[in-house]
């Protein structure tokens, strides 16, 4: 075969490095399925279970104003995670894509909405989110080591590098690599709760109750400060929605879907109550505001000579969820890319591994990039009332295709009340804190996602030649290096 027409069949192929690879992965899926219901549990309860539920409580309390206020935001929390992760179930089992709320909003409203909802998950709160966790792991790593003082800021930013790359590594590697590391350290984390829930029964048993009598003193009445408890809360509970984003690599979708989202989400939702309890035994609600890790300050009451048993186990956790992150947002914005809403050499897959390792790595160096800043939890703060508002879209969504798509099939199918409810509720949340406290950021913020529509019109929608022309070598050389392949048209 001559050079003419392998050029020639390189440029058929936007980019594709030849017709054999091709052909090589006719064979194979892009996206194997081999995420079975334990690896999806796992998947889900060491999501959520990261970071939040060790510190989030000092916020939640903050906010709430008194323990039995804080208690029911935390039992509420679990509730609507529980409702909104149905109603994804229902999508999920009626649209089988990986891509979770991009593939919905994309199916229900049209290719615009799904962009500008990639457009701000892949670039922004996926990245910003996998930095936060990594951000945890480094200071619960890097703490033992400094005692008495705080770690040095450039050893807790290096620790969280080489742990994004590690876990990018990690899941670049093998997807059933990457499951077996989020299975392993999903039963570490299980492991520590249940420490501190025997604990906090023990205590209970002798008669710690202090705290939990007349619970509602000083509880607050502001709509802003509740709607920020409720933030709080959610963020802990942050994950109910990922095994959504890998439907395609999930096997038996249409029943392990809805299996894993019903024991998942309840299991953790029991969890957080309990610790939340076994925390104001011994801790009162002044103490639980002061203290910088509630989990520690709990293990250096109650465990001690054993107190650090409990740091340790909240490395094992924040890295479990770090996982669990990355691993979930690499398919999305594989998914975005397969479908022209982002570069097209985020949409290929190794040749090898059959995971989608370009995609991974954007996410990795994003999240590198996030690391930087000091402010990245002001970045979160302000960002998550467009993830929220994207939440209600979703749910809205599937009141709108109940009506506009009623050929779909349907496995699972929630009553149509709890979607109206997320609505109302993610609402709540995106307009209460403004209201409260009407930030110039959230400003900033929403111009941001707005601003994805001057890259919309002439890259997605028009896609103008001269950037395919600037991006066909530049792709071929990153296939090359990468030895990655387009997906599988399905």
């Amino acid at each position: 075969m001559d050079e003419e027409n392998i050029r020639k069949r390189k440029e058929s192929q936007n980019g594709s490095t030849s017709n054999i690879v091709d052909s090589q992965t006719k064979d194979k899926q892009p996206a194997k399925a081999t995420v079975g219901l334990l690896s999806g549990i796992c998947l889900i309860v060491g999501t959520m279970i990261g970071s939040g539920i060790f510190i989030s409580p000092k916020a939640v309390l903050l906010y709430s104003g008194a323990v039995g206020p804080c208690l029911l935001i935390w039992a509420a929390c679990g509730v609507l995670a529980t409702m909104g992760a149905l109603c994804y179930a229902e999508l999920g089992t009626m649209i089988t894509k990986s891509g979770g709320e991009y593939s919905y909003l994309s199916e229900a409203f049209g290719s615009l909405v799904a962009y500008l909802y990639s457009w701000t998950t892949v670039m922004v709160l996926k990245p910003s989110s996998l930095a936060i966790i990594t951000l945890s792991f480094a200071e619960y790593a890097s703490t033992p080591f400094y005692p008495g003082c705080t770690p040095p800021v450039i050893v807790t930013k290096s620790l969280a590098a080489a742990a994004i790359f590690l876990i990018v590594m990690v899941n670049c590697l093998s997807v059933k690599l990457a499951n077996y590391v989020q299975n392993v350290f999903t039963l570490a984390k299980l492991f520590i709760i249940l420490i501190i829930v025997v604990a906090g029964m023990v205590m209970l048993a002798q008669g710690n109750t202090e705290n939990l009598s007349n619970a509602f003193e000083g509880s607050s009445t502001s709509v802003g400060a509740i709607g920020l408890a409720f933030y709080n809360g959610l963020w802990a509970y942050d994950g109910w929605n990922q095994l959504n984003f890998i439907t395609e690599e999930l096997k038996d979708p249409f029943r392990n879907l809805p299996l894993a989202i019903i024991i998942g989400i309840p299991l953790v939702s029991v969890c957080y109550v309990l610790v939340n309890v076994a925390y104001f035994t011994v801790l009162t609600p002044t103490e639980l505001l002061l203290s910088p890790a509630v989990a520690v300050t709990f293990g250096d009451r109650v465990l001690y000579p054993l107190s650090w048993i409990v740091p340790l186990f909240v490395v094992f956790s924040t890295f479990g969820s770090a996982n669990g992150s990355c691993f979930t947002a690499g398919r999305l914005a594989y998914v975005s890319g397969r479908e022209g809403h982002m570069v097209k050499i985020l949409s290929y897959i190794s040749l090898k591994r059959y995971t989608p390792a370009p995609a991974l790595i954007f996410n990795g160096i994003l999240a590198s990039i996030y690391i930087i800043p000091s402010d990245i939890n002001t970045l979160i703060n302000y960002f998550s009332f467009a993830q929220w508002g994207f939440y209600g879209l979703t749910a809205l969504a599937l009141i709108v295709m109940r009506y506009t798509r009623k050929e779909l099939h349907r496995p699972v199918k929630v009553p149509i009340f709890m979607a109206g409810l997320m609505v109302l509720v993610s609402c709540y949340l995106v307009l209460a804190p403004i209201i409260d406290k009407p930030d110039l950021e959230y400003l900033y913020c929403t111009i941001f996602i707005v601003s994805g529509l001057f890259l919309y019109y002439p890259f997605v929608h028009r896609k103008v030649n001269w950037a395919r022309k600037i991006m066909r070598p530049i792709t071929m050389h990153l296939q090359l290096l990468m030895e990655v392949v387009p997906p599988e048209k399905t």
